[in-house]
């Protein structure tokens, strides 16, 4: 018989919070968890945790939830043809490239008007200026 794990321990293995385990189980991202005799706490196997774990590393790397239904869907369609994945893959990438350009320009203005700070009193402060309308 394998060894179930409570939900805390499933928390603690993978890093992810209890509650979020359970919201997880609401919306369908992991299966509903089978229940003990004693207590009907729930029971987990090495094949949630496994699931768990993957969610926990998908979501680490900015996936959303519906790429990771996606993506776990795949998972399990063993001879399916990997360009479905793949294509998951490469649109969170232009996202995140997306967001890195983003990040950069506000970078750049952020780094000038800091520079256009002369650092005296409030009132002739060119940031207040910058971000006031």
């Amino acid at each position: 018989m394998d060894e179930r794990l409570t939900i805390g321990t499933l928390a603690r293995q993978t890093g992810v919070k209890v509650e979020t385990i359970r919201y997880y189980e609401r919306i369908g991202l992991l299966p509903p968890p089978a229940r003990t005799v004693d207590g009907n706490y729930r029971s987990y196997s090495a094949a949630e945790l496994n699931r768990l774990s993957f969610v926990r590393r998908a979501r680490d790397l900015g996936f959303t939830l519906d790429q990771i239904r996606a993506l776990l869907d795949l998972a399990g369609q063993h001879d399916h043809d990997c360009a479905d994945v793949d294509a998951i893959a490469r649109e969170h990438l232009d996202k995140v490239e997306r967001k890195i350009a983003d990040l950069t320009a506000l970078r750049h203005q952020l780094r000038e008007l800091i520079g256009s700070c002369s650092r005296g009193v409030v009132a002739d402060c060119r940031i207040i200026d910058a971000l006031s309308p």
